[in-house]
């Protein structure tokens, strides 16, 4: 069985090997009409987002979790906290749950609240920790936010992964209850129904990173670490494009969407938001040009990202983010298939997606 600090690693080295996919992340199938009578001047797009509980942000894309607990990551977060400072981006850390149960790594996740000490910041835990363990992990690194990360399906892949499930619900409802900072349930690649979302609503939650597949894999991710591991789950879960639409159909107009899971330009953020979502979280692409080129090339790359969606917004007529749920879309293929299988009337859901 592999150390901890090894298989952090192994995830960096992997992510980076396999790539998004093999599942797509559907936006594909989604399909934003050109207005053509716009009457928008580019510098009017106003991207500013605004979440309850935290500060402005000047724009809605963040660095998502991607790493932490082992010494050789640490300049990775040191990169990454520069290239959010830099852009104005919100930034999670990776996991955190083996340093606050053993102290050891704190550096590497420090780093991030050192580089960017005004920066808005995620802190982030497992669903098995304890309300202590979360309090812990926020104070490290002076977190706005809290990350609860489901992944069974990454558990059940890995050798020395968790088997048992049966308290996750639980957990995570003591650390909302108890960390007096937001706290966002998220899933890390296989998305999110809209009968769990519905159940975790009941319990209170009400931000969600509905994390879905077509982006970072980790089961296949962990395939590779173990080569004697079959990579049955690669394939497994709720593409980005389906679960939006599942978390939009049930989350109310107080409710926090993050989407998440291969978006990786402006267009595919714009018609994530054009389907509702608040935020959009982007990690694979950004750790890709941090360990492939360097800080000012993932800063141009993400930059030139922010400006893609204002192109497309103002090609859509939409001067704000709020804007973009009022454009004409259609949906063509399996996302298409998907909604009529599961009833949703998509006459509605084209002409308008307000919450």
């Amino acid at each position: 069985m592999k150390s901890r600090e090894s298989r952090k690693l192994d995830h960096i080295r992997y992510a980076l090997c396999v790539g998004d996919g093999p599942c797509a992340s559907g936006f594909s199938d989604v399909h934003l009409l050109h207005h053509c009578l716009s009457g928008i001047c580019r510098n009017e797009v106003d991207l500013t987002c605004l979440l309850p509980g935290l500060p402005a942000l000047a724009h809605p894309i963040i660095i998502n979790a991607i790493t932490g607990g082992a010494d050789a990551v640490a300049k990775i977060n040191e990169s990454l906290a520069i290239v959010a400072r830099e852009t104005g981006s919100a930034m999670a850390v990776g996991s955190q749950f083996g340093t606050v149960r053993t102290g050891l790594h704190r550096d590497s996740y420090t780093i991030v609240r050192k580089c960017n000490p005004k920066g808005l910041i995620f802190a982030n835990l497992s669903a098995f920790a304890s309300v202590e363990q979360a309090k812990a992990a926020i104070d490290m690194i002076s977190a706005d936010a809290l990350q609860i990360h489901l992944n069974p399906a990454q558990e059940l892949a890995m050798e020395e992964g968790d088997r048992d499930f049966s308290n996750c619900l639980s957990h995570i409802e003591a650390m909302v209850q108890g960390v007096g900072v937001p706290v966002i349930v998220k899933e890390t690649g296989c998305g999110m129904a809209a009968e769990q979302i519905k159940q975790m609503l009941v319990f209170g939650f009400t931000w969600f990173d509905i994390g879905g597949a077509g982006g970072t894999n980790f089961p296949a991710i962990e395939a590779k670490r173990f080569t004697s591991q079959k990579s049955v789950l690669a394939e497994w879960g709720i593409n980005t494009a389906k679960t939006l639409t599942e978390a939009f159909s049930v989350c109310g107009r107080n409710d926090i969407i993050i989407a998440s899971g291969g978006i990786r330009d402006g267009l595919t953020a714009a018609k994530a938001f054009a389907l509702s979502a608040d935020v959009v979280g982007m990690s694979g692409n950004i750790l890709r040009y941090i360990i492939e080129k360097d800080i000012e090339e993932a800063q141009r790359a993400l930059t030139d990202i922010i400006n893609d969606l204002k192109m497309v917004m103002l090609l859509t007529g939409s001067s704000d983010l709020k804007a973009l749920r009022n454009v004409p879309i259609y949906f063509t293929g399996e996302l298409r298939e998907f909604l009529l299988g599961r009833n949703y009337d998509i006459s509605k859901i084209s002409a308008v997606r307000k919450r």
